[in-house]
């Protein structure tokens, strides 16, 4: 499995979350909300530093990744995240891995 970030969704971060060399971003599964891969449950993000990484994307010097912990949630898939450009928000695509 691998995270995939579009220029967009890096630009967002960037500006959003004022990530910078040296971060690491987490992205988990949080029990509310739902998703495609499982209802009842959808992905948060936050910065924070790792404990035990799964999965690592680094650009930049910005790390995204994954916890073991939470490996299960991408149930074989690859995170894609991108920007919904009217809401500036994140979008999270699930693709079999």
């Amino acid at each position: 499995m691998k995270i995939v970030l579009s220029e967009n969704a890096l630009k967002w971060f960037y500006e959003e979350m004022e990530a910078e060399a040296g971060n690491y971003i987490k992205f988990f599964a949080r029990y509310g909300g739902s998703s495609p891969l499982h209802e009842g449950f959808s992905l948060g993000i936050m910065k924070e530093d790792p404990d035990e990484i799964a999965v690592e994307t680094e650009i930049a010097g910005v790390h995204f990744y994954i916890e073991r912990r939470d490996y299960w949630f991408f149930d074989e898939h690859d995170l894609h995240v991108d920007v919904n450009p009217k809401l500036n928000e994140l979008i999270f695509t699930y693709e079999k891995a």
